[in-house]
């Protein structure tokens, strides 16, 4: 397995990616410990982490009421076109990920190794990352106006390529297993476009994190390893 030292790169930059359900977070911790090994290395969590929000209202009676409304504002919204405050709504929460990007950005910048849990992409719109706005029936100008400037955004953060990408795979079975709190449906269109995924011509690695974890963590070591030597 070769890679090469980015030109005028300082300190690497590895991304994990996958469904829910595919093992990020635990790979993700235990790659941490690995990369510290060989120099100082920061942990960022690059995703906006709503869904979180909305699996957490759903355990009470008001959530539940809340996420009734999101959700009629969402088939609302699929069928006469995303409005400007719907598309503001979802604008400020994409710009969470916009922020961790910077924040990460900055960690990079005084020579700190990152490795990410998920990673901006353009590659799919609308999912796995991916921006909100972007493919979406926008029904006015203020609408068209945000998801012009979230896209710009989205490929200013695509534009730093990560060393490597891992990406691991699972089926809807092992994910829903491991994730009972989440909708088969959701898990399963995440599933489904995972591999779709790209990341601006950055090398991507495939695991199958179906397998058991100390194996996934060998074969990851093993490439995270070859990037580290690298620099």
């Amino acid at each position: 397995m070769h890679f090469r030292k980015i030109p005028g790169r300082k300190a690497p930059i590895i991304a994990i990616v996958g469904s829910d359900g595919s093992g990020k977070t635990t790979v993700s911790h235990e790659i941490l410990h690995f990369m510290s090994s060989y120099r100082p290395t920061t942990l960022c969590h690059l995703g906006k982490q709503t869904g979180n929000l909305r699996r957490a209202m759903r355990q009470h009676s008001l959530g539940k009421k809340v996420d009734s409304r999101i959700r009629k504002a969402g088939a609302s919204a699929r069928q006469n076109g995303i409005s400007f405050p719907v598309a503001l709504v979802m604008f400020i929460a994409s710009m969470r990920r916009v922020i961790r990007f910077t924040k990460m950005f900055f960690f990079h910048c005084m020579g700190r190794a990152i490795l990410t849990d998920r990673y901006p992409q353009i590659a799919e719109p609308g999912a796995m990352d991916g921006p909100l706005l972007t493919g979406r029936q926008l029904a006015d100008v203020g609408a068209k106006m945000l998801m012009h400037l979230e896209f710009w955004l989205y490929r200013k953060m695509t534009a730093l390529r990560p060393d490597v990408v891992l990406r691991l795979n699972v089926d809807l079975e092992t994910a829903a297993r491991r994730k009972p709190d989440h909708q088969a449906s959701s898990l399963e269109k995440k599933i489904q476009v995972v591999p779709k995924l790209s990341f601006n011509g950055a090398p991507i690695i495939d695991i199958d994190s179906r397998e058991p974890l100390e194996k996934v963590l060998e074969q990851s070591r093993e490439v995270v390893g070859a990037i580290m030597d690298c620099y």
